[in-house]
């Protein structure tokens, strides 16, 4: 075997410089989609000090860089989802059984934005929004329409649901429940993030402090009563589509993950009581390498904080796991069949990144919710990844890489720099009420449209290789107003045909265990067991809580 000697390689590689310089490059911006330079060439000396041991180790074993278990797609592929909701409950679970039709393996609920903001379908505020851009759930009943004919106990579920998850997660156990399920036999995903609300997407009811406080209450009862049950997908999903960079992404995530568990410690739980089930939810965009990177990045800063700083003893609580979907700010309308593409690059990312659980978009989804058609292209693409690309057979295959490992550890220490300026300002709660993160993200975000404007950033079909008078020819899923009617309809039915002394009984049990310290989980699967609608516990923890109103930022 030939011996690596330094001399000879720098040597070598000044050689390779001159050459490259006088051969001369494109006029192109040589960065991530992040705007982070890239090195025209990667060799040993940008993984110098890198011990195989301490800093990647194998698959399974910490600090989980190549893998949070030891066969990967070898043992089991990720859970093929795709994000499905809207108009009524029955016409999203006829969606639903299409999808299982075709191969789909996790069920993932979109919802409508007044089920989202905890407003009735019949509620002023929900006016021109039921069922437009997800399903429309107002009571268990609506829960018990979306899950007919699937066995709950056998699928598992992922909703994207913040500010009301409490609610959405009752309504989805007490349907389970009806169906003869169990609470310990369930399993799936409550979003359940409320900081990268404040931070991003914006969907908040209560402010931060009882919006935490109902966060710990189910993360207490699900470790009690539902432990196949992930209690937060803390979200850079989000973040990134807001406009942050890789690294923002990364860091701000995985700042609120680690607010989340200061916040159950210092509710008096247990740390490995809860953390297990802690997941993460990513953004796969169209920068390849730093997509995978971020993700190596991101399992090896969470396991070395929750083993070295909160003292989690148990692997498992040390385990990155994460669901990811591709870039919806990546996808385009002009030439929407192009979203096909960056869809299957972004889903590969995420694949040879190690994700456990994956949605991919589907071309139409700048237009209008997606149609049949499209969805099952996007979960086709997933298959395709899984069985013909012959990915999946060796772990981390891009570990190793002088680029990948180079490009992991620059993420790493650039997120770590961001956590140091975040413990400065206080916290998280406080960054947030500061405006830190809403000013990085809005920086990042004018920094790359202005690359764009300049096309020092290519977006195929957008400021470089268009059509001229392009007609979009694909097929456009349209909500009927109808719709509306029949939901407003079904809601009142709910109410006049249930027990009103009861479900009136029930909120102002709520109401009392509010003002008190008591776990407000099982009062409000009582309230759902009792049909009371979303609204209606909204609008009695609003009584108790208030609402948020966020401070502005320049």
């Amino acid at each position: 075997m030939a011996t690596d000697n330094g001399n000879d390689r720098a040597e070598a590689k000044k050689r390779w410089k001159s050459a490259f310089d006088e051969w001369g490059v494109q006029d192109a911006d040589f960065t991530t989609v992040s705007g982070a330079p890239v090195e025209p060439l990667y060799g040993p000396e940008d993984a110098a000090g890198l011990d195989y041991l301490r800093d990647l180790g194998l698959p399974g074993e910490y600090p989980f860089t190549r893998g949070v278990y030891p066969t990967m797609y070898r043992g089991r592929f990720w859970t093929m989802r795709q994000f499905s909701g809207f108009g009524t409950p029955r016409d999203t679970n006829g969606r639903y059984h299409y999808l299982l039709d075709h191969g789909q393996t996790g069920l993932s609920v979109a919802f409508d934005m007044p089920t989202i903001m905890g407003y009735d379908s019949d509620h002023p505020r929900a006016e021109g929004e039921v069922g437009r851009c997800g399903v429309a759930i107002d009571s268990l009943r609506d829960m018990e329409i979306l899950f007919d004919g699937i066995d709950m106990a056998k699928i598992t579920t992922s909703m994207t649901i913040n500010a009301p998850a409490s609610i959405l997660l009752a309504f989805y156990l007490c349907a389970g429940e009806k169906k003869g399920a169990r609470f310990d036999e369930m399993g799936g995903t409550i979003q359940n993030d409320i900081l990268k609300e404040y931070i991003a997407q914006k969907s908040w009811i209560f402010a931060p402090e009882p919006s935490m406080r109902i966060i710990t209450d189910i993360m207490a009862f699900c470790a009690d009563h539902v432990p196949r049950w992930n209690t937060i997908s803390i979200s850079g999903y989000h973040i990134r589509e807001a406009g942050s960079t890789a690294v923002q992404e990364l860091a701000f995530t995985l700042a609120d993950g680690f607010a989340y568990v200061e916040a159950g410690i210092a509710a008096g739980l247990d740390v490995d009581e809860f953390a297990p089930r802690l997941s993460f939810f990513f953004n796969a965009h169209l920068d390849f390498f730093e997509e995978i990177a971020k993700y190596r990045a991101a399992r090896r800063i969470w396991a070395k904080r929750m083993k070295e700083k909160y003292g989690a003893k148990d692997p498992r609580s040390w385990l990155l796991r994460f669901h990811t979907q591709t870039a919806g700010c990546s996808l385009t309308a002009q030439q929407p069949e192009n979203n096909i593409v960056r869809t299957a690059y972004q889903a590969l990312s995420a694949v040879l990144g190690g994700t456990q659980s994956l949605h991919t978009n589907s071309m139409d989804e700048t237009l209008a919710l997606p149609s049949e058609k499209a969805v099952r292209i996007a979960l086709r693409t997933q298959q395709l990844i899984a069985h013909e690309t012959g990915v999946v057979n060796t772990i981390d295959p891009l570990g190793g890489s002088w680029f990948v490992e180079a490009k992991t550890r620059e993420m790493e220490e650039a997120a770590e720099e961001y956590f140091r300026r975040v413990e400065e300002l206080g916290g998280v709660v406080q960054a947030i009420e500061a405006g830190f993160f809403q000013r990085e993200i809005g920086r990042a975000a004018y920094e790359y449209q202005k690359a764009v404007e300049r096309q020092r950033k290519i977006v195929v079909g957008v400021n470089r290789f268009q059509l001229e008078d392009e007609t979009i020819e694909i097929p456009i899923l349209r909500i009927d107003h109808q719709v509306e009617l029949d939901q407003r309809s079904a809601v009142r039915e709910v109410r006049a045909g249930r027990d009103n002394d009861k479900a009136a009984r029930e909120l102002v049990r709520l109401k009392a265990a509010a003002e008190g310290t008591d776990n407000l989980m099982p009062v409000i699967l009582d309230c759902a067991r009792s049909y009371c609608t979303e609204g209606e516990i909204i609008a009695t923890l609003k009584g108790v809580f208030g609402e948020y109103i966020e401070p502005p930022v320049f």
